[in-house]
């Protein structure tokens, strides 16, 4: 489980392909702090530590075909930058909002606006899904806790402001990029549970 606000970023430096899977390496200052088998979002993806480098400041996880086929994972590079957020500890303060690390779908960045000092990036996802937002909802994006601005049936804007814009991958998207949504998990269940009325 997750909060959505991301601590630290990190760097790709190795990925490797392994038949359907891919062992995905991260240069990242939260190394030293971790452990096998702990969980860690990368831009929203929960993945499992496999193996730890520390004189290297690395780690490694893996990402197998279900996770490539939900993701944009599957247009990794190395030298790409990944927001990381270690899984919330009980008793911390929920600063975003519930994020299970579990990506619904890719999203479509389609504009970006600077607003003289913030940023508007609007969005757009396929509606096949089911998935939706609500204005002033939370969405996910690239494992980052944000609010829906202008919903719409299959897009919606974000305001960015400059702190989430310098310490997130934000400074990196542009247009025709790809992101990874995780849409809010109350919102989905209570749009299951209608369908079957």
């Amino acid at each position: 489980m997750f909060t959505g606000i991301i601590e630290n970023k990190g760097e790709v430096t190795s990925i490797i392909k392994d038949k359907s899977n891919i062992h995905i390496t991260i240069k990242s200052d939260v190394t030293s702090e971790l452990k096998i088998d702990q969980s860690i979002a990368h831009n929203g993806v929960c993945l499992t530590v496999v193996s730890l480098q520390k004189d290297k400041n690395s780690y490694t996880v893996t990402a197998i075909d279900e996770t490539l086929a939900k993701t944009n994972f599957k247009s990794l590079k190395v030298g790409d930058t990944i927001n990381l957020e270690r899984a919330m500890k009980l008793g911390d303060r929920l600063d975003g909002h519930i994020v299970q690390g579990h990506v619904d779908q890719i999203g479509r960045c389609i504009a970006v606006k600077n607003e003289n000092g913030s940023w508007f990036f609007t969005f757009e996802y396929d509606p096949s899904t089911e998935n939706i937002t609500i204005e002033k909802g939370s969405i996910t994006i690239n494992g980052i806790s944000l609010t829906v601005v202008n919903s719409q049936q299959n897009q919606f804007s974000v305001a960015i402001i400059p702190y989430t814009y310098n310490h997130t991958n934000f400074n990196t998207l542009r247009v025709n990029d790809t992101v990874n949504l995780e849409f809010d998990v109350i919102g989905k269940y209570v749009a299951r549970i209608a369908t079957f009325k």
